[in-house]
């Protein structure tokens, strides 16, 4: 197949790119290299330097004999994206290139602003230059989990059967997002919904749960093909940041009670759930959503779980349960479905001991790089 990977120079987009070019895939890489700006803008970095994306496709030649065609391209730019959908006229889009963090958004208009204005107007562009030049392309879009909110219901995948004054309807799920960047989510998925229905366009939204994890098979195979790697409090992930703070021994913060449930899955995972949503791809006109997901923990557990497992590296974790700096409940009810890609074969990869080795280890040959002023929160979700 010719599959174009959009944001492929990020922490998923990378990876997902070796996965699909190690199986003999046609693979084509886009990217405006926003994120990399964004850092530098906030001051914060990877945990460890990550070739550009040119460099990384250069190596991975070397190495394995095969193709990453790198395009950078911006989905802002209509006419640019126009150009590349005709250009490649790719089987399957995967969809990772937005601005993926709910603390940035949430800083002020201005990157709330940013935020919308990529994720929305991007995917827009991109359905809008799919319709032109490649209707027939399953578009596998990066969704969130975070979409849903908390409701105190069973969170279906996606739809909702409802009865109401003795008719039933099957509904789209209802939306309680936690921030601007996942209301841009919820906009994208309102805006693919219509463009599947109005235009025969066919897209799986995979609703992911925070991902975690160092490591793919691909990123092991040479220094410079690794991906991006963040445990700040604007572009970590929980259990990433927790992983890092254990092993230069500042003590973990969870914010508030810490009974915020999540969903949670390996790095690994991603690539298996996109190469399955890629591989039995949606029918014309139909627009599928798959909760994207292995596990659910709360983060107190989280950091129990991390705490437990540094034990056996004789690293003594120290909890600090720190204010809370989102709007969120912190006691909820919270049971999502994820059987969808269960049904397709997938064989989770669940949260143990080993896997938390595996990234404390990596991190420990990094220690030194880590900056010890970027792991509390500093961004608060209500503005004074």
């Amino acid at each position: 197949m010719k599959i174009m990977i959009l944001g492929g120079d990020g922490y998923l987009g990378w990876p997902t790119a070796m996965h699909f070019s190690k199986q003999g895939h046609e693979v084509i890489v886009t990217d405006n290299f926003l994120k990399r700006r964004l850092e530098m803008e906030e001051g914060l970095s990877s945990l460890w330097p990550v070739p550009h994306l040119h460099r990384r496709s250069k190596v991975w030649k070397e190495v394995t004999g095969n193709d990453i065609i790198v395009e950078p391209n911006d989905l802002r730019n209509s006419r640019a994206v126009y150009k590349i959908m005709e250009t490649y006229k790719p089987d399957a889009i995967v969809h990772y290139a937005e601005q993926p963090s709910a603390p940035y958004s949430m800083q002020g208009l201005e990157r709330a602003s940013l935020t919308q204005h990529n994720n929305v107007i991007g995917t827009l562009n991109l359905l809008f230059a799919m319709q032109a030049h490649c209707p027939e392309a399953h578009l596998v879009k990066l969704g969130t989990m975070g979409e849903y909110g908390t409701p105190n219901i069973d969170i279906e995948e996606g739809y909702i059967t409802i009865d109401h004054n003795g008719r039933s309807d099957t509904l789209p799920f209802p939306k309680q997002p936690f921030s601007f960047y996942h209301l841009s989510k919820v906009h994208d998925s309102n805006n693919i919904m219509f463009c599947c229905k109005n235009w025969g366009l066919r897209s799986t939204d995979l609703n992911q749960g925070v991902v975690y994890g160092v490591h793919t098979d691909d990123t092991k195979l040479h220094p410079e093909l690794g991906t991006s790697f963040h445990y700040d409090d604007i572009f970590g992930t929980v259990l990433n940041r927790f992983c890092v703070q254990a092993v230069v021994d500042h003590p973990l913060t969870v914010y508030g009670k810490g009974g915020q449930t999540r969903t949670f899955l390996n790095i690994r995972d991603t690539l298996k759930c996109v190469e399955l949503a890629v591989t039995n791809p949606a029918d014309e006109g139909e627009f599928r959503v798959f909760n994207q997901f292995t596990e659910t923990f709360s983060v107190l557990q989280l950091a129990e779980i991390v705490k437990d497992a540094c034990s056996g590296h004789g690293i003594d974790v120290k909890v600090d349960h720190i204010p809370n700096p989102r709007i969120e409940k912190e006691e909820h009810y919270y049971n999502p479905k994820n059987d969808k890609l269960l049904a397709l074969g997938l064989y989770p990869l669940l949260l143990s001991d080993v896997l938390i080795n595996e990234m404390v280890s990596e991190i420990g040959t990094a220690k030194d790089q880590v900056d010890h002023g970027v792991m509390l929160p500093r961004v608060k979700w209500r503005h004074h």
